[in-house]
């Protein structure tokens, strides 16, 4: 049975039907019939595994803009998201002129526990010198991951001038953290970043709410600006940290899919705290349930740009080569039984849809949001107009702010020259920064990009690339931008994303507002 037939037959067994239909299988004959033709016919020698590839593409193309094929090749990487962990060695790294660096090591990861540290230099792996080869990411992840409990050998270079040395590494689960970074952002403000809702979320959310308010926290900032998604229950469950009693989260249905009700059921962590969610406009799917359930239930403000508008409900099906296909099976709608997504009759549109919001002027001004009476909702406590059809609608509307963004900002973060310099900067000065900044509050408190760290910066880019020159006009407008970043960049390669976000979280406008939201006590104004 080839593998376009497999596709058919299992994605009748999620119908009602209790016998196929004939139509169908007809169509699947068709298909049969073509590729026979085609292979003993065509004036070239033919792939019946790519052709069947592409009209698997093709016919999921022509269903919605979220149902997709993933070959089997591509299947480990496509779940890695999902499953929160990889096999691997347990290093963040960065290639810097053909040389393989390692940034930071995974807590608890095997590399941490073998004695692995930042700025090492990995110079062979299994007796391959890849030193000067034109390294590329794909290629070094390609080597360094593999089955679990396999072995790696490489080689480091930890200092010039002494001997290289050889460690045999035992590859392991290593764990793809969905919270970014949670701190104090004030004093009783606790702030939470998440990246993705995938199978371990739930955990690493649970462990920062109860370290947030092991720090006094009464107030949470949930941030999940340019979250896509991920897992439906871990997105039920986020929820359920802050609705009480069993309130309805979400329910899906669809044609071949009854109802579903998603619904609170335990004690969450923050069910009584002030509440603020964060959204932009690639906040999607799993971000807009919890969103949608805490705006409907007048639980907490949503402050941010309207989110990307993404209700559709995909179920993963492993297919009989290994390859695997997500296909929308439901919509979903928020408790007030508003479903965000946005319409997709025309793909192309769709596909530019954040491109025309941008140029309509949706990003610096609400009012250009236009939304028919139609779409209009209440919210179930305190009556609130709120809107479906397009994404969750913020409380507090943020304007994107860009006046600090030139070109010439662009080009140096893009073509990675920051990322480049601070490497080698910290490579050069780790043992004097940590010498003279032992704690990271220290080197936030103090830490300045001054002018001659800014001509050394320069010095850097003029050197590796000739063609982006000076722009001094550029450059003051996006001055003070370019040094935070700066600054929180080097903080990130010294000691984690937890300590860029701290930094660079200065110029998140979305965040600054909703900080001025609980202080200036507008929460309390909009919830009565």
């Amino acid at each position: 049975m080839n593998k376009f037939l497999s596709l058919i037959i299992v994605a009748f067994a999620f119908t009602s039907f209790a016998q196929p239909d004939p139509t169908k299988i007809g169509t699947t004959q068709k298909f049969d019939e073509v590729l026979t033709y085609v292979n003993k016919m065509y004036v070239d020698d033919v792939d019946d595994d790519a052709l069947t590839d592409a009209a698997i593409i093709a016919l999921l193309e022509k269903l919605d803009p979220h149902s997709t094929y993933i070959s089997k090749e591509e299947v480990a990487d496509a779940n890695q998201s999902i499953n929160g962990s990889f096999v691997g060695i347990g290093i963040r790294f960065q290639i810097l002129k053909d040389t393989l660096m390692v940034v930071a090591t995974i807590p608890g990861g095997p590399s941490e526990k073998l004695g692995i540290l930042p700025g090492d230099k990995i110079t062979k792996i299994e007796n391959q010198s890849i030193a000067g080869v034109g390294l590329k990411n794909a290629e070094v992840r390609e080597r360094l991951m593999g089955e679990l409990g396999t072995k790696v050998k490489i080689q480091i270079l930890r200092k010039k001038g002494v001997k290289p040395m050889d460690f045999v590494i035992i590859r392991d689960n290593i764990p793809i953290n969905s919270v970014d970074a949670y701190y104090m952002v004030k004093p009783q403000i606790g702030y939470l970043k998440l990246n993705s809702f995938s199978r371990s979320t739930v955990e690493e959310v649970q462990s920062a709410i109860k370290n947030l308010k092991n720090q006094g926290m009464k107030h949470l900032i949930f941030d999940l600006q340019g979250n896509g998604g991920g897992l439906l229950y871990a997105a039920q469950q986020i929820a359920d940290e802050f609705l009480t009693d069993q309130k309805l989260i979400v329910y899906s249905e669809g044609r071949a899919q009854p109802r579903s009700d998603l619904k609170a059921g335990k004690k969450g962590l923050w069910e009584d705290g002030q509440l603020v969610v964060l959204t932009d406009e690639y906040s999607a799917s799993a971000s807009e349930i919890v969103s949608g359930a805490i705006q409907d239930w007048d639980r907490g403000l949503i402050v941010g740009r309207r989110s990307y508008g993404k209700g559709l409900v995909q179920r993963p099906i492993d297919l009989t080569d290994g390859s695997q296909m997500r296909l929308t099976i439901a919509r979903y709608y928020t408790p007030s039984g508003r479903c965000v997504q946005k319409p997709y009759d025309d793909i192309e549109s769709y596909k530019k849809d954040l491109t025309d919001r941008y140029l309509n002027g949706e990003f610096s001004n609400q009012d250009s949001i236009k939304l028919p009476d139609s779409l209009k909702y209440n919210t179930l406590i305190l009556n609130r107009e709120v809107y479906g059809g397009g994404g969750i609608m913020p409380d507090v509307f943020v304007p994107i702010d860009t006046a600090s963004i030139t070109d010439y900002y662009r080009d140096l973060i893009q073509e990675g020259h920051l990322t480049s310099f601070t490497l080698e900067y910290v490579d050069k000065n780790r043992e004097k920064l940590l010498e003279k900044y032992p704690t990271f509050a220290e080197f936030n408190a103090s830490f300045k990009t001054d002018k001659a760290l800014m001509d050394e910066f320069f010095k850097h880019v003029e050197k590796e690339d000739k063609e982006l020159k000076f722009n001094e006009e550029q450059y003051k407008i996006s001055e003070n931008l370019l040094k935070l970043r700066m600054k929180a960049v080097l903080a990130q390669d010294i000691w984690g994303y937890n300590e860029f976000y701290q930094i660079y979280n200065e110029s998140n406008e979305i965040l600054q507002r909703a900080v001025q939201v609980l202080e200036k006590n507008e929460y309390a104004a909009k919830l009565k």
